[in-house]
């Protein structure tokens, strides 16, 4: 029984130690490619016609800011279009339908868009639109999203000066970042993804994708992709995928930033934690095949299946931890020695991760050294989200359909905003809580068990395999 235990935990770290090492990647292509600028583009002279899409699922606190900051942005109004894709159930489709007759009142082309179904969720909404909108560009924000007066002129110059380029797409800038250790470890992990791996991705030729948001597209590159598609949960991620195949080439920008709020309760983190992640293996079922039959060269194959494939990493997480266990009253028998002694190489995937995310706050901030502390609450986290996310792997593995759940927003900016007693809170507790609950237990007890039995560096390896993928 001891070596199974001992066999199925290294394959658990191999896997972590895998992933993880992906991070001393990035790092390395983020020091080759730092000082790589992209060429400044010529301000246009003739403006393309731009259609902002805002798809909207009852947003009744944050869509009259949406609405309002789309309208300020800067470009000539004969040359732009705003739909508001709205599929509501509740009292948002009146606030909407106030908010558009007001502008276009004032000559605003502001339609308010109404399918009467939920067909396709988001990525049904999206195609809905694009029939009848009238841009050669167009631009999406979803309902947490306060867009920069500004967003257009920084974007929209890339499209028109290289008719190749497909998407561009902006950072994500966080407006209530400082409202709770919640908030703060999601900018933590957001600003990994995007000051990093984005930015490194496009950098080095790889494949990035669009986030969902905050971004722009030439509509003919969407077209060309085969359109908005519903079979996976990421319809962002998919068609970023299918337009690259196709030869188009995405531009990420890491100087132009787009506000947005982060979910400021637990179960709307988890609800769009589980999204994203079984959305991304759905993908990864969908496009691996397609990668790897394309004349793309080996490094970009492999590239593109780490990153379509890292949420992988959770199943073993959850393995890793219950495994701990075990293993600290085996390592405290004194045998074993040898197997001990060479497990320590794992914990450079710590490290990895660590150098992951301490590159992306030296670069985003000037205050980066007193961020530092979230790193291990961020890594407690992942072991957190660990059940949530290893069940939207098991249902994307295994062709599980799901609803399209979004996630609710509250118009939290600031501490003295609250989301308590408002509506979208959910009222049911998930039934995966109690199941986290045992496994916090579990651990705690795997914890005091390592003190009592002075094997702290058991300690040392549970949080290591906390977070195997960056």
């Amino acid at each position: 029984m001891e070596e199974l235990i001992l066999i199925a935990y290294i394959v658990c770290l191999s896997v972590l130690f895998l992933f993880g090492s992906h991070g001393f990647i990035m790092i390395y292509y983020h020091i080759k490619y730092r000082n790589r600028h992209r060429v400044d583009v010529r301000q246009m002279g003739d403006y393309p016609t731009v259609t902002v899409q805002l798809p909207v699922y009852n947003e009744l606190y944050v869509v009259g800011r949406l609405i309002d900051a789309a309208a300020a942005m800067v470009y000539p109004k004969d040359k732009l279009e705003i739909q508001v894709l709205d599929d509501s159930t509740d009292a948002t489709v009146d606030e909407i339908a106030g908010i558009v007759a007001r502008y276009r009142e004032q000559g605003y082309d502001m339609k308010h868009v109404r399918r009467g179904t939920r067909a396709g969720y988001k990525a049904g909404a999206l195609k809905a639109g694009l029939e009848t909108a009238r841009g050669e560009l167009v631009a999406i924000f979803d309902a947490d999203f306060i867009p920069r007066q500004d967003f257009l002129l920084k974007t929209v110059p890339h499209l028109v000066a290289d008719p190749g380029v497909g998407m561009v797409q902006t950072r994500w800038e966080h407006l209530n970042a400082d409202y709770s250790l919640l908030t703060r470890t999601q900018a933590m992990a957001l600003d990994g993804h995007f000051v990093i791996e984005q930015a490194v991705r496009n950098k080095a030729g790889l494949f990035i994708n669009f986030n969902g948001t905050a971004g722009i597209w030439r509509r003919t590159c969407i077209e060309d992709a085969g359109n908005w598609q519903a079979d996976t949960l990421t319809e962002d991620l998919d068609l970023s995928y299918r337009a690259q195949l196709r030869g188009w080439r995405f531009v990420y920008l890491n100087d132009v930033t787009s506000p947005a709020e982060l979910p400021s309760e637990i179960n709307a983190l988890k609800t769009q934690q589980f999204r994203w992640t079984k959305g991304a293996i759905e993908t990864a079922r969908k496009m691996l095949p397609a990668v790897w039959r394309s004349r793309l060269p080996l490094k970009l194959k492999i590239h593109a299946t780490f990153h379509l494939t890292n949420n992988l990493v959770f199943p073993f997480i959850v393995a890793a931890g219950i495994l701990n266990v075990p293993l600290v009253f085996i390592k405290h028998s004194g045998a074993y020695d040898s197997y001990f002694a060479f497990m320590s190489v794992f914990v450079f995937a710590f490290i990895g991760s660590f150098l992951f995310y301490l590159f992306s706050q030296r670069d985003a901030y000037s205050d980066w050294q007193r961020r530092l502390y979230l790193f291990p609450l961020f890594m407690a986290g992942s072991m957190g989200f660990a059940v949530n996310n290893s069940r939207a792997v098991l249902e994307g593995l295994f062709k599980k359909k799901s609803e399209f759940v979004r996630t609710p927003k509250y118009s939290i900016r600031s501490r003295k905003d609250s989301w308590t007693g408002k509506q979208y809170v959910p009222v049911k507790i998930d039934p995966g809580v109690v199941i986290e609950l045992l496994l916090a237990v579990y651990c705690l007890f795997g914890v005091v068990s390592s003190v009592y039995f002075l094997e702290l560096a058991a300690i040392t390896f549970r949080e290591a395999c906390g977070h195997g993928g960056a």
